[in-house]
């Protein structure tokens, strides 16, 4: 047994050992801790840049270049204000917003948006360039010819073009007083030049497409969806990491609503493929299929959460049109939307291989599937499982998709439309 002083030496030593490897990782606890706060914070100065988005399109407004329904609530009586950031890119600027009494999303641009290029970011934003067009001098008919001219070169040589020509006119009419003025005009020109903008004027009287509150330049504000993914719950960024994606799927299938409201919101996600597939204005095509991109309100109809990559067929025709490639990997646009790769030619070809009700049905597989009624079970995995088979190439496409799509519809709300659910 040691003396009794060798033993408050030994007891010290390891005290005094304890202390140093305590505040050892104290301070690398700092340490990380503020290395984390630093690349959050500089991440996030890069991200939401929405006070500088307001300052030039205020600065235009004010110089009389462009006008829309919320400059003036934006610029002068200030009553739009900038809440949550939302971005994923610098360029794509979108915040959760108040304008009055209404909540809604505001979307801004911080780059040159008057070319369409489907691969790389867009370059910063070029102050004599962006909202040039149309220039001074330019007559209400010949804004309607450019406009004519644009639509045809996004959606091609419908009969109906005149019409939808007529439905942005009176969009771009923001004060109502019957005329398009020359900075309304340069608002709706730099609009027009973003599909989503395009899309929401051809969809506006559907009810899967939020609504456009109003716009100034090429900021937007559009209706506030309440649950902005199909599924899942949102996690911090440091607690996703150490997920791993299995469990995070599952966790994801976890936080959805009662089967009978899932069936609803998916009956509102199948008539919305119904409304872009070859509709009045041609088709336009779902290139990121994902949860995040749908939500859906309080009473479980399905809302479109983001549209920027839903694309008109012609656009991307044009995009894959002379594309050079060794595999199949190099003809894709987006998450969702590929071609086969010629090999003879070395060249893209520009038909896309999936229908977006292959898609949608891919993406709702195990969301529907999970707490089926076990008396449609069998037969709803059947019509899904032929959804996914279908292919844009087959002879008889366009009349198996509507078959499908209306079957599988009719299946869902047979189910519950004798519940409050529907």
């Amino acid at each position: 047994m040691l003396p009794l002083g060798l033993r408050e030496k030994e007891f010290m030593a390891r005290l005094s050992y304890a202390r140093i490897k305590y505040l050892f990782f104290s301070w690398l606890a700092v340490f990380i801790g503020s290395w984390v706060i630093y690349v959050r914070y500089n991440s996030y100065t890069e991200l939401c840049r929405g006070q500088e988005c307001k300052t030039t399109i205020c600065d235009k407004y004010r110089k009389g270049i462009i006008d829309g329904s919320a400059c003036e609530g934006l610029c002068t009586k200030e009553t739009i204000y900038f809440g949550k950031c939302l971005s994923a890119k610098p360029n794509n600027q979108i915040y959760l917003g108040i304008w009055g009494n209404l909540e809604g999303v505001i979307k801004c641009q911080m780059g040159n948006t008057l070319h369409l290029d489907f691969g790389a970011d867009l370059e910063p934003r070029k102050e004599i360039v962006l909202f040039d067009k149309p220039t001074r001098g330019t007559t209400v008919q010949k804004f309607k010819e450019m406009v004519h001219s644009l639509v045809k070169t996004k959606l091609g040589d419908q009969g109906n073009l005149q019409d939808l020509v007529n439905l942005i006119l009176k969009a771009a009419d923001s004060n109502k007083d019957g005329h398009v003025s020359l900075p309304e005009a340069k608002s709706a020109w730099a609009l027009l030049q973003l599909n989503e903008f395009l899309l929401m004027v051809i969809l506006q009287d559907k009810e899967h497409t939020p609504k456009l509150l109003g716009y100034c330049g090429d900021l937007y504000i559009t209706e506030r969806v309440p649950y902005t993914s199909l599924y899942g719950i949102s996690l911090p960024w440091i607690i996703e990491v150490f997920i791993p994606s299995g469990l995070r799927k599952r966790m994801d299938q976890w936080f959805t609503p009662s089967w009978p409201r899932k069936a609803k919101i998916v009956i509102g996600l199948l008539e919305f493929v119904e409304d872009i597939f070859h509709g009045l204005y041609g088709n336009f095509l779902m290139c990121d299929v994902s949860a995040k991109n749908f939500g859906y309100n309080d009473k479980y109809d399905l809302k479109m959460v983001d549209m920027r990559r839903i694309i008109p067929e012609m656009s991307l025709k044009e995009y894959f049109k002379d594309k050079s490639c060794e595999s199949d990997l190099d003809c894709v646009y987006g998450a969702d939307c590929g071609t086969t790769c010629d090999q003879n030619k070395r060249r893209c070809t520009a038909d896309v291989t999936q229908p977006n009700l292959t898609k949608v049905c891919l993406l709702v597989k195990d969301y529907l599937l999970s707490g089926t009624p076990s008396e449609i079970q069998e037969e709803l995995e059947k019509q899904i499982y032929s959804c996914i088979a279908l292919k844009a190439a087959a002879k008889h496409m366009e009349m198996e998709h509507a078959l499908i799509l209306n079957n599988l519809k009719a299946l869902l709300w047979k189910k519950i439309s004798h519940t409050n659910d529907s």
